[in-house]
């Protein structure tokens, strides 16, 4: 599952092919969305949740709002059946969809960061990214990622500097699920289930706040 993006997106995998999978494009609703989609997806494949023997969840970077929705529903599920969790950059999962689409490298995936900023890295094909996520202004890594097609939403925010703007758009979990099962199947180990929000909340307190509590 993944929620790291405005895409509420659940699928599931039977370790050789996704066989049932949802998505909805909904930036406010992550939390009215999710587990409506779990139930709809093992319906469609047949089976019930306690056959799940591993969950897998997009860590972001992604909002922190939103990104938390999958993350603790991740956890629950993995408490609650005891089975492991894992995490995987959901730029990651992007990149791997792309090249299921045939996009071949080198390429960026950039998505909405909002305040007018994008969560970005580079690729060098579809399964090996170059360096870490960053956040940052579009026309601060223009010049930096010229003549590199940009997957993702953030490059249709900002066509002035992304102008070779590619598919997906958003993160789907078929994608996420399909690269999780290569590589545990290759022995790797994948991230722990910790956000990666590589900025702080929208939401703070304020400066100078002044507790006042009852006498």
């Amino acid at each position: 599952m993944d929620t790291a993006t405005p895409a509420v997106t659940v699928a599931l995998h039977d370790g050789t092919s996704v066989i049932a999978s949802s998505g909805q494009v909904d930036a406010r609703r992550h939390g009215e969305l999710l587990l409506p989609a779990v139930d709809r997806v093992l319906a469609e494949a047949g089976t019930k949740l306690d056959a799940v023997t591993d969950v897998v969840v997009g860590v972001g970077p992604g909002p922190y709002t939103g990104l938390r929705v999958g993350l603790v529903t991740a956890a629950t599920f993995g408490s609650a059946l005891s089975v492991p969790v894992h995490g995987l950059c959901t730029l990651d999962g992007i990149a791997y969809a792309a090249g299921q689409e045939g996009l071949a490298g080198p390429f960026v995936v950039a998505t909405d960061a909002r305040r007018k900023e994008v969560y970005w890295a580079r690729y060098e094909d579809a399964r090996t990214r170059t360096g870490e996520p960053a956040v940052d202004r579009p026309v601060d890594i223009a010049a930096a990622l010229a003549g590199l097609p940009v997957v993702g939403a953030g490059a249709r925010l900002y066509p002035e500097s992304f102008p070779d703007a590619r598919g997906p758009e958003h993160v789907a979990a078929g994608a996420l699920a399909a690269l999780a099962a290569e590589r545990l199947a290759a022995g790797q180990e994948l991230l722990e289930p910790q956000p990666l929000y590589l900025r702080r909340p929208d939401a703070q307190v304020p400066k100078n706040y002044k507790v006042v509590t009852p006498k």
